[in-house]
């Protein structure tokens, strides 16, 4: 029963890694357009609100460990690598 429960403690890790580094990877794509000017700063802070609004609301959503799992396996290798070392991190800290 305990590996159950770690087991559903890395998948929830791994949804809050991956909104995290959705987030992270979002905002670097607006600075880089802000700063190639294709969006004005203005635009660039709409986007940035618009962006947290959407992460706040999936994240009073409760975990669906289905879609998470389809959400895993889309995922790059160096992406996978990065939320793995992220779940690593957390668990080390937590």
């Amino acid at each position: 029963m305990n590996n159950f429960s770690d087991d559903l403690k890395k998948i929830f890790l791994a949804g809050v890694g991956a909104v995290a580094m959705t987030a992270e990877k979002s905002k670097e794509m607006i600075d880089q357009l802000v700063t190639k000017g294709e969006l004005t700063v203005e635009q660039g802070k709409i986007l940035n609100e618009e962006l947290k609004h959407t992460i706040s609301e999936k994240l009073k959503t409760p975990a669906d460990v289905k879609s998470m799992e389809k959400d895993l396996e889309k995922l790059s290798p160096e992406d996978l690598a990065n939320l793995k070392a992220k779940i690593e991190e957390l668990q080390a800290n937590g």
